[in-house]
């Protein structure tokens, strides 16, 4: 996604300002993390870096934009028209997408002149932050649904485009089947999944008229929306036309007692010869809702989330910080009450108990781990990836590994145990120094 340099926050360009006024271009370092999770999370999903990567990569300032900020009067002239030579040539270190991860753990670092690492703050946090926290909350409805179907159809509700491009691949990492938007499917390759809306039927004389249209419209079994009118005589419909030979694969339900509707349609269809045909629940779902309708045994086949889930309903924001830990070989520390904050580079070492799941995460400082012992890879040298983004179904498999290990406190929906890293006392004693 292509991003003005200017997509940042005022105190940024003041304090580069006063970093070149004071010569001040020194080696930083920052940590990207999560200070505590919301009290209805137990963890964490990591998304977002495909797109941090990318901004990174492309980070400059245009003619246009320094022309602006010429005109603004409140930034020298030579600290502007040297912005124009600005660009990202540091390191960065991150946790892999899918991984999942605890409060107080590095999920990314960036290691680059001062003016640099500084300048990509507002950005970052806000990449990471909402694909980690959309991610999150639909892996949790992906685990509530114990292996049915969800998908996506949180566009009209997500707050704006890019919320809603950037919802969908999150869900997809989280393990969503599809998604309704097309343009996330193109550009995510991600499958694409939906019905009809209500003024389909709506538009037609009845019922039967709109399922044969849509039917004859398009190739492949249909998904049919049958709450418009009467639920119960739309599903004899549907069996009607489904031994006359219509290709109806499943059907949605998006409204009233759901679990209840469930159960009158699957007898409805069954009885009718169309025990095939699958129902699709919808309408306001999240982990919570999708939660409640399995564990009522309901005869729900699939789910589609939106509102809820697009917009991370019951935890909207994540208390996510971006904070200098070292510059010019010095350790530094935020000592603020309540906001603590380690000093120097780190590095997360995680064990795993006997039965698979995690037992530990350590924090350490990054130079006491081999390489290739900590959750943080090296994933840009030089302003430049070290290798190629990864399509989102391999970043899928591997959150569908990762969710698999945690504890079974930290995925519980309601009053979640979070998993509280340990810190290893060298990098306790450089806190303390």
């Amino acid at each position: 996604m292509s991003t003005s340099a200017l997509l940042t926050d005022l105190y940024q360009l003041t304090m580069l300002a006063a970093y070149d006024a004071d010569g001040m271009s020194g080696r930083a370092v920052f940590e990207l993390s999560v200070r505590q999770l919301p009290p209805s999370r137990g963890f964490l999903v990591c998304a977002g870096l495909e797109q941090a990567l990318a901004y990174l990569e492309t980070l400059a300032f245009d003619a246009e934009e320094l022309g602006w900020l010429r005109g603004l009067g409140r930034f020298p002239t030579g600290f502007v028209d040297r912005l124009a030579g600005l660009r990202f040539r540091g390191d960065v270190w991150a946790v892999p997408e899918g991984s999942v991860v605890f409060a107080g753990e590095p999920l990314l670092r960036v290691e680059a002149a001062l003016p640099e690492a500084q300048l990509v703050e507002s950005r970052l946090i806000n990449l990471l932050h909402f694909e980690t926290l959309i991610a999150t909350k639909a892996a949790r409805c992906v685990l509530a649904a114990d292996r049915r179907p969800v998908v996506d159809f949180g566009m009209r509700r997500a707050h704006g485009a890019e919320a809603a491009l950037l919802a969908a691949r999150a869900g997809a990492i989280a393990g969503f089947a599809g998604t309704a938007t097309v343009e996330a499917a193109r550009r995510f390759g991600l499958p694409l999944a939906g019905t009809m809306a209500h003024s389909f039927v709506q538009a037609h004389a009845d019922e039967e008229a709109a399922f044969r249209a849509y039917c004859a419209a398009l190739p492949g079994p249909a998904t049919v929306l049958i709450d418009t009118y009467d639920v119960a005589a739309a599903a004899e419909t549907t069996a009607r036309l489904v031994r006359e030979g219509l290709s109806i694969g499943a059907v949605r339900i998006d409204s009233g007692d759901l679990a209840d509707t469930a159960r009158h349609v699957r007898a409805i269809l069954d009885a009718g010869g169309a025990g095939q045909v699958r129902i699709i629940a919808s309408g306001n779902l999240d982990e919570y809702g999708i939660d409640a309708l399995v564990a009522s045994g309901a005869p729900i086949d699939a789910f589609g989330v939106g509102t809820r889930v697009d917009a991370s309903a019951d935890a909207p924001t994540l208390d996510a910080i971006y904070k200098l830990v070292c510059y010019d070989g010095r350790p530094t520390a935020k000592r603020s009450p309540g906001k603590v904050m380690l000093p120097g580079a780190k590095q997360v070492v995680r064990r795993f108990g006997p039965d698979g799941r995690i037992l530990e995460d350590r924090v350490m400082r990054a130079a006491d781990v081999p390489d290739g012992q900590g959750l943080l890879e090296c994933v840009m040298r030089d302003g430049r990836r070290v290798r190629e983004a990864p399509p989102v179904a391999d970043i899928a498999a591997r959150a569908a590994v990762a969710l698999a290990t945690l504890p079974d406190g930290a995925v519980r929906r309601l009053e979640p145990q979070s998993l509280t890293p340990s810190i290893d006392p060298r990098l306790a004693a450089l806190a303390v120094g």
